[in-house]
């Protein structure tokens, strides 16, 4: 299959596109120095290629990308001033394009619905593919309806549904770690796992990301767009291949399998957001008094969701995903506690608990916490922890996202079918949150979240 010619980024002034999408890029036009590619970069904002060019060798310097690769798209790197909701000015980007064009659409989800439906006045170059970010619509009838546009215009294979979190090697390892050993795979099931955690929390406050944040939060932000996905990882039953095919339909009826936990959308979610206080030595200020929120929107900074998998494998068993922002202490890990043996001989003192195993998200490591006679006295039973590095991949998680764009592999693409089911699941809880059902929780930025939680889980 022939690889991706030219390379338009639409919101090429972004801090999407500066600080992740173009360092990626770096990376992996250094890892592979025969590569080939046009850059151009097209949003409203007036820029000149000079300027365009600078701002790439500023985002390729920061990742010390170089090479003959990295060398040629600064050559033929071009900026084109569009209106990304614009037929015309889109018309014309793809003009310019060489070979195979893929757009890569780094501006919000309304925006991106806006240029799908201008593309269908274009007339697209053959093969043309279309990379949109997460999140993937704002609830399932838009993403339902997202999905139609984009059938209209190309072929499944040619729609990049991007979730940069896919790329991240520790969450790739999942597959590795179930698959391949025999001392794991029989023992991830409903007999032998109490619960799952997966966890993403971050000492961060808002970062200047209101425009964006204060409509999404927590739980679109993180829970819907990253770690359903992950969820799906540790869900899914074996593929017959780790192809695209393969590995995408698997994980899609993964996705289709999820349900809040016992049936019950509004006990099966809480959520919070943080007040005035102190991270790491800097004082953040109330979320809500934070330059760009609107406190009518009632946004939260902090989501926890109860979910199960309705299968044979995991049936009965809670996945608590939660992520939040201006927490004390991050958090950033897939967490399987096992059940507890169910006899434990006399005559063996000691602290037990019970075995963990936890894949980091950040840094890349995995551990299992074990009970183990010793150290000193034979009989006295004490806490281990093993521990293996995985070790960081050769390129960024956005580095590995844009290696399957450009070449045209959807491994790490969503499908369409996925992306309504991660809606599916989240709008119920949402609508619970909306309606008034769950109230609006508080947290001193600093803290662990509201204090009570801690206490019920």
């Amino acid at each position: 299959m022939d690889t991706i010619g030219t390379l338009v980024v639409l919101g090429a002034t972004g801090d999407l596109t500066s600080r992740l999408l173009l360092p990626g890029l770096g990376r992996l036009l250094t890892e592979q120095p025969d590569r080939r590619l046009r850059l151009i970069g097209a949003d409203r904002a007036p820029r000149d290629r000079e300027q365009w060019v600078d701002t790439v060798r500023a985002a390729f310097d920061s990742v010390e990308a170089t090479g003959p690769a990295v060398e040629h798209a600064l050559a033929g790197a071009d900026y084109l001033v569009t209106d990304a909701t614009a037929a015309e000015d889109l018309g014309r980007v793809l003009a310019a394009a060489t070979g195979i064009p893929a757009l890569y659409f780094a501006v919000p989800p309304a925006v991106a619905a806006q240029a799908v439906q201008a593309l269908h006045r274009v007339e697209l170059p053959e093969h043309t593919v279309l990379a949109l970010e997460k999140p993937f619509g704002v609830d399932q009838p838009s993403a339902s309806e997202l999905n139609r546009m984009l059938a209209s215009l190309v072929p499944e294979d040619q729609v990049f549904r991007v979730d940069h979190f896919l790329g991240k090697s520790t969450v790739l390892n999942v597959l590795g770690l179930r698959f391949t050993n025999r001392v794991f795979e029989p023992v991830l099931h409903r007999e032998h796992v109490a619960k799952v955690e997966i966890v993403y929390d971050e000492s961060l406050g808002l970062e200047n990301r209101a425009g964006y944040y204060d409509r999404a939060g927590a739980m679109v932000d993180m829970i819907q767009s990253h770690l359903l996905q992950v969820m799906a990882l540790v869900t899914m039953d074996a593929p017959l291949s780790v192809h695209a095919t393969d590995l995408r339909h698997t994980k899609t009826e993964a996705l289709r399998a999820l349900r809040p936990w016992a049936g019950d959308p509004v006990a099966a979610g809480r959520r919070a957001r943080y007040t005035a206080g102190t991270v790491d030595g800097l004082h953040l200020p109330s979320y809500v008094e934070e330059d760009g929120v609107d406190p009518g929107r009632g946004i939260e900074t902090l989501a926890e969701v109860t979910l199960e998998s309705a299968t044979w494998r995991w049936a009965g068993v809670p996945f608590v995903l939660r992520s939040g922002k201006a927490v004390a202490r991050p958090r950033r890990e897939i967490a399987v506690t096992f059940r507890d043996v169910p006899h434990q001989p006399a005559g063996l003192p000691g602290v037990t608990g019970p075995t963990v195993l936890r894949i980091c998200l950040s840094p890349d490591a995995m551990t299992l916490e074990l009970n183990v006679n010793g150290p000193g006295d034979p009989f006295v039973v004490d806490r281990a922890v093993l521990t293996a590095d995985l070790g960081a991949g050769r390129l960024t998680p956005y580095g590995e996202v844009l290696n399957g764009l450009l070449d045209r592999d959807p491994t790490l693409s969503i499908s369409a079918e996925a992306a309504e089911h991660a809606w599916g699941v989240v709008d119920q809880i949402r609508e619970a949150w909306t309606s008034g059902r769950v109230p609006l929780e508080e947290y001193p930025a600093g803290s662990a979240g509201p204090e009570h939680w801690a206490s019920s889980d």
